[in-house]
């Protein structure tokens, strides 16, 4: 009889370190993104851009600034002169 319980016993333990991987998975159909999910990234998207637009134009700014003095230093050793 005790025989039979530790056999029980170990078959039971086998079948559930077999099957445990199963209870893993995620079998659902769903893709997760919830309402709530997709306003967050749109939020996330909107903070990115109004931070992006700014650096844009300070760039184009810098960008303007370092050819116009370029310009600016040529004209004035040409007057020099």
């Amino acid at each position: 009889m005790k025989n039979t319980f530790k056999k029980i016993y170990l078959a039971l333990v086998c079948f559930v370190a077999l099957v445990s991987p199963v209870f893993a998975l995620n079998e659902n159909t769903e893709t997760g993104n919830s309402l709530l999910f997709l306003l967050f990234l749109g939020f996330f998207a909107l903070i990115v851009v109004f931070q992006l637009v700014p650096a844009c134009l300070m760039f184009v700014g810098i960008v303007k600034g370092l050819v116009g003095q370029k310009e600016i230093q040529e004209s004035r050793s040409a007057i020099d002169r």
